[in-house]
C-alpha cells in the first residue's frame, strides 16, 4: 500500500457516465479516494449511502468524493442511479484493477479492490490511507478526522 506523505500515483479512469476522470487535474481541491470491493453488496451500500447522505463531512475541506472499484462503468451506474449519488463512481475494471493494483489494494485472489480510504490534500499528497475488512464498514469517524485535519492546513 502506498503510504502517508507520498504523492498518490495519477490516473484517469472512466466514471459512471463513462466520462474520463484524471485525478491529477483535481489539484487545488483535497480528494478522498473510496476504493470499494462491490458495487450493490450490503456493506459497501450502506457507507457510500451514508457518504451520500452526510455532505457536511466534505464540505468544510471542499473534498472532492471519489469511489473506486473494479466493477464496470455500466454497473456502477445502475448502482448510482439506484442509490442517487451525486459523487462519482470510477470503473478500474480495465485494466482489470490497474489503479487498484498501483495503490496496493487489488485483492490479486479476489480480483476486487479491497476497503480502503485514501485522503488527498489539495497538492495529491496522502495525508491519511486506512483500511478495513471486505465485510466489514470503514472507518467513517477516521476519515472525519482526517478531513478536519486538512481545514487546518
Amino acid at each position: 500500500m502506498i503510504s502517508v506523505g507520498s504523492s498518490a500515483p495519477d490516473f484517469t479512469l472512466p466514471n459512471q457516465r463513462g466520462t474520463a476522470v484524471t485525478l491529477s487535474q483535481l489539484r487545488g481541491n483535497p480528494a478522498v479516494l473510496i476504493f470499494f470491493p462491490f458495487a450493490f453488496s450490503p456493506v459497501c451500500t450502506s457507507e457510500l449511502c451514508y457518504l451520500q447522505d452526510h455532505p457536511e463531512v466534505f464540505e468544510m475541506s471542499n473534498a472532492k468524493v471519489l469511489g473506486i472499484s473494479t466493477d464496470s462503468s455500466f454497473t456502477l451506474d445502475a448502482f448510482a442511479r439506484q442509490e442517487s449519488y451525486d459523487f462519482e463512481l470510477l470503473s478500474d475494471f480495465w485494466p482489470h484493477g490497474d489503479v487498484s493494483r498501483r495503490f496496493g489494494v487489488l485483492s490479486e485472489d479476489g480480483g476486487y479492490a479491497k476497503r480502503q480510504t485514501f485522503v488527498l490534500d489539495s497538492q495529491g499528497v496522502i495525508v491519511d490511507a486506512f483500511e478495513s475488512e471486505v465485510t466489514e464498514p470503514r472507518q467513517l469517524e477516521r476519515l472525519e478526522q482526517a478531513l478536519a485535519q486538512l481545514e487546518q492546513h
